[in-house]
């Protein structure tokens, strides 16, 4: 496959990742999902991350059918990136994307179910010394080398259980052997690191002070002149300043030592000179040498190295994402034939993750099994459900909350439920409220969601306000369509709306909900019940607003003006809920 084959890469892209790669190391980056790879040769982070997305899962983005579906996937996937473990496995948490098959589905939430496990049987002190062991892999450079330190220390530590099973199978002599052997070949360009010869180490040392020598030839000669009576002491002084300075054996002084200098000052810098190149000569053999042995030790470890790198950034994501389903208290999604999308006390990861309180919510559509001890469950069979009730009152949450659910499960996780069922569809199709009224924005609204509909594939609808756009009159005939489609189409769907009054009648296979406010706090603040009330209208409640106001009016003139809207929308409402407000003071 060429590298303009992916998308994304186009000539410029391309040219940019031969020079700095090569044709074939780029390719291997792609089709290995290496972010880092690709944004060290120059590619933004961004980009870089949508063009391995659509290398890994390009035909199952198109699960996600609008802008708003694509922010919940992307504003999902930076909470799960906050759980990394190390820079890899937040790279790899980037791109992730929905998974083709139910199939793939099953293995990667028995995948993340095992890491779960293997994290909750940890104590507190055994997590941090395994998140301490990951910091370490993202301290030291090198990716091979700080897989492999990594491996040797959580095995040394005894995690070989559970999701770390596959570093009980390592050889460990093998690997200490790989990353002396990686150390020492991690110096730049062909240089040998530090360390990884003694020989060569002293080498470098004998030959670091002949040169500084070198550099100052008077001042060596200054030092051993003064002592030396004749030519014989002067040669003896010297051999031994150098040997002594530099730790060069006095021996191979004399030997670089020349027989026909000029005079003194001659004879000191000539034999530098020729101490220094014999010394460099020495150290390129010897460096040589043992890179030879290096790159014979790795190549000897190749298949251990390779072990211990796909276990480690396997064991990082596979914790990564253990560590935020353990976080939300996140449940495995059952997968059923049935058409269905249905959670029972379902929360918003987006809120929980803002630290915000949270209601959960029971809720489908479809045909749902779920069992609730205790409380109503949502009808059972209703392909489409029409959303009513107060501003405020959390029903485009629900929406993002079902957005959230389903892409989860098709990206094969685990959801924020205490029970949830969901078949696989083909389309999620999530339209938030955009309040721009005019017809451009009610034509690109309409070729958002209509065509995913009419495809022929399963659709899972989330509309909000479809009457924001238009005005109310072909707005609730369009909406009406609308639900009409999504039923004939057998796609499944919920439409949050003020105007169900003016769909009816509804086909046989929709029903209308309704959230209900039921007053305001001893801060005025609403008070919602964020459960839906099924195949019930609810209200917007506009007395308890305007309650509100009255309340928190300071100026005379102000305060009369929302008196009179309360004259509008029902006095005796009004006051009764002031008063209920100031009783439960």
């Amino acid at each position: 496959m060429r590298l303009e084959d992916y998308w994304g890469i186009g000539p410029k892209t391309r040219a940019l990742l031969a020079d700095e790669l090569g044709v074939e190391a780029a390719i291997e980056a792609v089709e290995s999902g290496d972010v880092r790879a690709l944004t060290d040769a120059g590619i933004p982070r961004g980009r870089a991350t949508r063009i391995l997305r659509h290398a890994h899962g390009g035909e199952a983005l198109d699960l996600l059918a609008t802008r708003d579906a694509r922010n919940v996937y992307k504003q999902t996937l930076d909470i799960i990136g906050e759980f990394a473990v190390t820079e890899t496995a937040a790279d790899r948490i980037r791109i992730l994307t929905p998974l083709p098959d139910e199939a793939a589905m099953q293995e990667r939430l028995a995948d993340v179910e095992a890491g779960r496990e293997t994290w909750a049987r940890l104590d507190e002190g055994d997590q941090s010394a395994v998140i301490e062991a990951f910091d370490a892999y993202d301290s030291v450079s090198g990716g091979e080398r700080s897989a492999v330190q990594t491996a040797l220390r959580l095995r040394e530590e005894g995690f070989t259980e559970g999701i770390f099973a596959p570093l009980a199978d390592l050889d460990p002599e093998t690997l200490s052997d790989a990353t002396a052997a990686l150390a020492g070949l991690s110096g730049e360009g062909d240089r040998v690191g530090e360390g990884a010869d003694s020989q060569l180490d002293a080498l470098r040392s004998q030959l670091g002070g002949v040169e500084d020598m070198s550099a100052t030839p008077g001042e060596v000669l200054e030092a051993v002149q003064s002592g030396a009576r004749g030519t014989d002491e002067l040669r003896d002084a010297f051999a031994r300043h150098v040997a002594d300075e530099s730790g060069v054996d006095v021996g191979r002084v004399r030997e670089a030592m020349p027989s026909d200098a000029a005079d003194a000052s001659a004879f000191v810098g000539e034999t530098l000179r020729s101490l220094a190149s014999g010394l460099r000569t020495a150290v390129e053999e010897r460096e040589e040498t043992v890179r030879e042995e290096l790159e014979g030790v790795l190549e000897a470890a190749a298949d251990e190295v390779d072990a211990a790198v796909t276990a480690v950034d396997d064991i990082a994501l596979a914790l990564s994402l253990a560590r935020f389903a353990a976080a939300f208290d996140l449940t495995r999604p059952a997968f059923v034939d049935r058409e269905v999308t249905g959670v029972v006390a379902a929360r918003n990861v987006f809120l929980e993750d803002a630290g915000e309180a949270v209601q959960p919510v029971t809720y489908a559509v479809g045909d749902h099994d779920l069992d609730v001890p205790g409380a109503t469950v949502p009808p059972t069979g209703d392909r489409v459900a029409v959303l009513t009730g107060a501003n405020s009152g959390g029903k485009t949450t629900l929406l993002e909350t079902l957005c959230q659910v389903q892409l989860l499960a098709q990206m094969g996780l685990p959801v924020p439920a205490d029970d949830a069922e969901v078949s696989v569809v083909d389309t999620i199709v999530f339209h938030r409220r955009h309040a721009s009224f005019n017809a451009g924005v009610l034509e690109s609204t309409l070729r958002s969601v209509v065509p995913p509909v009419t495809g022929g594939g399963r659709t899972l609808m989330l509309v909000d306000e479809f009457e924001a756009i238009t005005e109310p009159g072909s707005a609730a005939d369009l909406l009406h369509g609308l639900v009409t489609l999504t039923v004939e189409r057998g796609a499944l769907g919920v439409f949050v709306t003020h105007l169900a009054d003016d769909l009816e009648p509804l086909p046989d296979e929709a029903r209308v909900d309704g959230i209900f406010a039921e007053g305001l706090t001893t801060d005025l603040e609403l008070e919602v019940d964020y459960q839906p009330r099924f195949e019930t209208v609810g209200r917007s409640t506009p007395e308890f607003i305007v309650s509100r106001l009255v309340a928190d009016a300071t100026d005379h003139s102000e305060r009369a003006g929302y008196e009179t809207l309360a004259e509008s929308v029902g006095e005796s409402a009004v006051q009764r809920t002031l008063a209920d407000a100031r009783w439960t003071e």
